[in-house]
């Protein structure tokens, strides 16, 4: 059995549940930093609509690599942190992904090892992640809406999310596609991305980054009612 990747979205709605989610972004490291079969983890906030700067108080995600897929349905299913998460969590989605390409680091590292027993399901997803280089944030983030034009409007996007360890500067998208081509046009024929990548060759204005490829292969909960996946079984 290969490494699987996991990635789990929580939605608050109370005041009180909100604030708890945000602290556990400290406090939830005590839970996290031991796992059995656990190689890697990250908690996240995520940004509002449209991939903004501004944080989304009601969604936070928790990315976790564990050496095989018996580990990670063994924690989800039994960890009492998880159990917590759900209970004061109005909706929850969580995915299992193979790794099919990584490129660059993440924290020091390239956590994603590609899997060895890829299928032939056509759903892809894709996790960017960079730390932009302070004396470029203002440029960054003013070019930003400018890059994502199109991205909403493209019929095979089934999810995308921008998550990250700290606002503005650590940054990371999460996108979920219904299949390669969707994704490529939208990576290769959209002009605000095109020109987005034009920039960052430019500018360099990230000191480090990462881009990874997924094959979703199994997914659980909803996402405001819906199940993404679940269009394309």
């Amino acid at each position: 059995m290969s490494q699987v990747t996991t990635l789990t979205f929580f939605r608050f709605s109370s005041f009180k549940e909100k604030l708890w989610a945000f602290t556990m972004m400290q406090f939830a490291h005590k839970h996290l930093s031991n796992i059995k079969g656990q190689q890697f983890y990250k908690l996240l906030g995520t940004g509002q609509e449209g991939f903004s700067p501004k944080p989304d108080f009601s969604t936070y995600a928790i990315i976790q690599v564990w050496e095989n897929e018996t580990f990670a349905m063994d924690y989800h299913l039994s960890n009492p942190l998880v159990k917590r998460y759900k209970e004061k969590s109005i909706e929850h989605f969580q995915v299992y992904l193979k790794n099919i390409i990584a490129r660059g680091e993440w924290a020091g590292l390239n956590p994603f090892k590609k899997s060895s027993d890829l299928s032939d399901i056509q759903a892809y997803a894709v996790i960017t992640r960079a730390t932009i280089k302070t004396r470029l944030l203002v440029k960054f983030w003013k070019f930003v809406p400018k890059s994502r034009k199109g991205l909403m409007k493209n019929e095979g996007l089934l999810l995308t999310k921008g998550i990250g360890e700290l606002p503005f500067k650590n940054m990371a998208t999460f996108s979920l596609w219904r299949s390669l081509d969707d994704l490529n046009k939208f990576a290769y024929q959209t002009k605000g991305h095109l020109k987005a990548i034009g920039k960052t060759r430019e500018l360099k204005w990230y000191s480090e980054e990462l881009f990874a490829r997924f094959q979703p292969y199994k997914s659980y909960g909803t996402w405001f009612g819906e199940n993404p996946l679940n269009s394309i079984k």
